[in-house]
Formats: structure tokens, sequence, C-alpha cells
């Protein structure tokens, strides 16, 4: 992992468990200990899917920049119908509050999606490969014309 890919995550991780924190403490004070395990939960599912699919997504920038945007969309769209299945499959689970879970998986993947368009606007991309330009100067003051 570059630096720059574990810059991006960090800036993604740390307001999520802020807000995975946030979640559990408002579970067990409004639903109780089932409610601060299902905020736990569904602040580690959010996290965990949205860290793969990162980690996915920087590979893929890597091996092949050419499908970069496009395998963007098709992840963004799977990962959001993974957490919609899940939510489907455990919606009758009594080992924790289902609503507690529900609303911190929510929670903690708006902040994360908002913290990785943040960090990603913020980062400094160049537009122009500066080995490039140094290499056409030399070959430009090089030339007999």
């Amino acid at each position: 992992m570059q630096s720059n890919d574990a810059r991006t995550l960090l800036q993604c991780a740390v307001p999520t468990a802020i807000t995975g924190v946030v979640a559990v403490a408002l579970g067990f004070v409004f639903v109780g200990g089932e409610g601060g395990i299902g905020a736990a939960v569904g602040t580690t599912v959010a996290a965990a899917n949205m860290g793969l699919g990162l980690f996915v997504l920087q590979r893929t920038a890597k091996s092949y920049p050419g499908i970069f945007q496009s395998m963007g969309l098709a992840l963004f769209v799977t990962q959001f119908l993974l957490l919609a299945i899940l939510l489907a499959v455990l919606k009758d689970t009594t080992l924790f509050n289902t609503r507690a879970f529900a609303f911190a998986l929510l929670a903690a993947t708006l902040v994360w999606v908002a913290a990785q368009t943040r960090a990603h606007m913020k980062e400094k991309i160049l537009y122009v490969n500066p080995e490039s330009a140094d290499a056409e100067k030399s070959a430009s003051a090089g030339s007999p014309s």
C-alpha cells in the first residue's frame, strides 16, 4: 500500500470510528445493551465493507487504469447491494437490536463516503508527468535547429 493510499484509508477510517463510538453510545442510551451491540456490529460491517472496497479500487487503479471509473461505479453498486442483502438477512435476528444496527450501518457508510470524497478532493494529483516535461526540454535544447 502506497503512502497516499494509507493516508486515504486513515482519513476515512478515523471519522467512521468516531461515528461508531457515538452510535454505540446512543444505542446503549436509547435501547440498552442490545442497541450498543447492534451499533457496534453495524459500524464494523460498514467499515469493513467500505475498506475492502477502497482496497479493491486502489488495486484496480494501479493495475487497470482504463477501467477505473467503471470499476468504481460497479464497486459502489455492489457494496450497497451487499449491505441491503445483509440488512434483509438480519432483519429478524435476536442477537442485537436491528434498528440500532441499521442506523449505525447507514451513518458509518455515509460518513465513510463523505470522508473518502473529501480525501480524494484534497489529494494532489499530478496532471502532467514531470519527468516527460524535463525530457522534452533537454531534447529540444540539444537539437541543432
